[in-house]
C-alpha cells in the first residue's frame, strides 16, 4: 500500500491508503524515483529555460506556504 492523496475545497490535501475516493482517482503522496542516469535532464532544463520557467527566471519566488497560515 502506498501512501495516496486528494484535494479537499479548500486546496488541503488529505491522505489516504485508498486508490479511489468518492469517484476521483488520488495521486501518489511519495516523489518520483530519482536516476542518476537521467536521460531527458538536459531537455526538461532547455524547455524551462525557454519559456522562463527555472525559479532563477522568476521575479518573484513563488511561497511554499501560503501567507494566511502565518498569522
Amino acid at each position: 500500500m502506498h501512501l495516496m492523496y486528494t484535494l479537499d475545497e479548500a486546496g488541503n490535501r488529505v491522505y489516504t491508503l485508498k486508490k479511489v475516493v468518492d469517484g476521483k482517482v488520488t495521486k501518489s503522496a511519495h516523489p518520483a524515483r530519482f536516476s542518476p542516469d537521467d536521460k531527458w535532464s538536459r531537455q526538461r532544463v532547455t524547455l524551462k529555460r525557454r519559456f522562463n520557467l527555472l525559479l532563477t527566471q522568476q521575479s518573484e519566488f513563488p511561497r511554499l506556504v501560503p501567507e494566511a497560515e502565518h498569522s
